[in-house]
């Protein structure tokens, strides 16, 4: 089988063979279909995230090995599976929560992975989907796709659980309008499950003009130029008093300060990009205007199970998705570094 790897952090990835595992225990073999491409991958690529002040968070400090496989995003075809995996056959279509945990401790059993001390996450911490196949270890990762289009339902294995699991977060989500920051992939993602989840409207911020025409024409009730110096005073304006909910998914120093500064009192500041930075703040307003900051990653596998079952009553979300052949993902992610991306691109098998 192909695999394109991080073998160099900061180089290009590089196409590597093996033989195709066979799956034991309760391990299920997947032919990848479609694996979405995520900025995060860019930070795995790179090795490391920015924590401001000059300071960096290794990748590999945090256990990431090399070679590995990236790609989180994948829906593909069982084509094999251990003899202890049930719940799925051969032939069935499925994406893969890539969000794993170690399966053992108290937030594993309690079905909340993405808060594991020990993550095994496919394309991170184990080989993803940027390859032919790719190894899944238990059926309950899996969630079947049906007839859907594999392309459009790849993004939701991150793209997708990561905003949901955000606006969730917002408890004012259908009586007040929510700042949505940032309008790439991840933000125009988060829009259209706004408007599934019965959002009240969405105010979209982001420096690029392109992105935020892509917003306002999915629907966005505003749109605001980040970079623009009253950014936070136009949503404090649109709100009539300050935003009572706001979704980072930009999470750089500059987002981080839009958002923050735009609050009203009792406010609520939910932060899941990665972009990185730092954030200063006085320490008495927080108690004071009963602000909150919180820190959201990706989904748990019930908020997995919750999107999928939102997705099969209302559709998929209309979400802007180009496919390339899986020999293009360096090009791809080149481009996304560019910012030349607007949506989704997803690689598919040549």
């Amino acid at each position: 089988m192909r695999m394109f790897q991080v073998c160099v952090c900061g180089e290009p990835l590089k196409l590597n063979e093996q033989p195709t595992p066979a799956p034991k225990g309760s391990e299920v073999l997947l032919k990848v279909l479609a694996a979405g491409v995520c900025h995060s991958d860019l930070h795995l690529a790179d090795g490391w995230f920015d924590l401001g002040g000059g300071k960096r968070l290794s990748l590999q400090d945090r256990g990431m090995k090399l070679p590995v496989t990236l790609g989180h995003e994948n829906v593909g075809e069982v084509v094999a599976v251990g003899p202890e995996a049930k719940g799925v056959k051969v032939g069935d279509r499925v994406l893969a929560d890539p969000w794993i945990g170690c399966g053992t401790c108290a937030v594993c059993l309690r079905g909340e992975d993405n808060l594991c001390r020990a993550m095994k996450s496919l394309g991170v911490f184990s080989d993803g989907g940027y390859a032919d196949y790719v190894m899944v270890p238990h059926p309950r990762y899996l969630f079947d796709i049906g007839d859907l289009d594999p392309a459009r339902v790849a993004p939701l294995a991150c793209s997708g659980v990561t905003t949901f699991g955000a606006l969730k977060k917002v408890p004012t989500l259908k009586e007040e309008p929510t700042v949505i920051i940032g309008a790439g992939g991840l933000g125009l993602m988060c829009l259209a499950l706004h408007q599934k989840m019965g959002g009240h409207s969405a105010i979209v911020v982001d420096i690029d003009p392109v992105k935020r025409a892509a917003a306002k024409k999915a629907g966005a009730a505003h749109v605001i130029d980040g970079g623009a110096p009253d950014a936070s005073q136009q949503i404090i304006d649109l709100t009539k008093g300050g935003a009572w909910g706001v979704v980072d998914l930009v999470g750089s120093s500059q987002s981080a300060r839009v958002g923050y500064d735009s609050l009203i009192k009792g406010g609520k500041y939910v932060i899941v990009g990665l972009y990185g930075g730092d954030l200063t703040v006085s320490l008495p307003p927080i108690p004071m205007r009963a602000l909150t900051i919180q820190g959201s990653y990706v989904g748990s596998l019930h908020e997995m199970r919750e999107l999928m079952e939102l997705v099969r009553r209302t559709g998929l979300p209309d979400v802007p998705v180009a496919t390339r052949p899986l020999d293009d993902v360096n090009t791809v992610m080149s481009d996304l570094r560019a910012g030349k991306i607007v949506g989704r691109v997803v690689l598919t098998p040549a």
